[in-house]
């Protein structure tokens, strides 16, 4: 058989430098559509994109803040068929010629109160008697917050003006007052303070310098007693007790005070 054939050779580097002066004279590029310069596409863009809105500052005006008919002093309360009651007014007294205001005791703090906030049905007046524990109606401006429970309930006392009649000048009888601090560590209302101090409301009313136990740990009358409230156990860095009240009646104790400074002397509490 003779030899095959020679394929033709083809010359590389000169289709190269073909191609090269081909592109620099943009004979492809402009077959591609894409001969345009940087500068173009920029301009073609600018003119294709919507005018831009003039920016124009706002002018805020000021206007006055929309206050509540119970603290603001520039409107009227609304009429009602209910009798007038008396403005609250500040105890003063007079110390070497300057007025100084005495301290109001905590189960009476001093309130603004319009006739709106005072309305109160007959049958929520009806009921409000019915519990003595901590009360059933709740009033998040009359009502005194308790220290335990921390409940804002008028309370059930019949002989209460404070609940009963909305006079703010009068003390809230089923609240407790310390006669040391006067501040709101101090207010238990009648069921904290029989199940978590084993003490009655009416022996407190009797007591003119009845202490809560945040003022009598400080004057250590009492050793390892003190506050068993969630909020003061949690500052020491301690567990609430929750409902140990059951286990407090089962063991003996008459509160779950007692149990708590009991388990103290013995080291248990942590």
């Amino acid at each position: 058989m003779g030899r095959a054939t020679e394929e033709p050779k083809f010359d590389y580097e000169a289709l190269r430098k073909a191609r090269m002066l081909e592109n620099q004279a943009c004979l492809r590029l402009k077959s591609l559509g894409v001969g345009k310069t940087v500068s173009e596409l920029r301009k073609q863009a600018k003119e294709q994109q919507p005018p831009r809105r003039s920016y124009q500052k706002k002018v805020y005006c000021l206007t006055p803040l929309r206050r509540s008919l119970r603290i603001s002093n520039n409107l009227t309360p609304p009429q009602s068929n209910s009798t007038p009651l008396s403005t609250p007014k500040q105890d003063k007294v007079t110390l070497s010629g300057e007025k100084k205001e005495k301290q109001r005791p905590a189960n009476a703090p001093l309130v603004n109160l319009s006739d709106a906030d005072l309305l109160l049905s007959s049958e929520n007046s009806g009921r409000r008697c019915n519990s003595k524990g901590r009360g059933t109606i709740y009033n998040p401006v009359l009502g005194i917050c308790c220290h335990f429970c921390r409940q804002k309930k008028l309370c059930g006392e019949e002989d209460c003006k404070r609940c009963g009649n909305f006079d703010v000048n009068e003390p809230c009888l089923g609240k407790t007052d310390c006669s040391v601090c006067h501040s709101s560590t101090g207010v238990f209302c009648r069921a904290c303070l029989k199940v978590r101090y084993g003490e009655e409301i009416e022996e407190v009313r009797e007591k003119k310098g009845w202490m809560c136990p945040h003022c009598i740990e400080e004057q250590g009358t009492k050793p390892y007693w003190i506050c068993n409230s969630s909020i003061c156990l949690r500052k020491r860095k301690m567990p609430p007790t929750g409902i140990a009240v059951f286990k407090a009646r089962e063991m003996g104790y008459k509160s779950v005070a007692h149990l708590l400074m009991e388990e103290l002397k013995l080291g248990k509490c942590k």
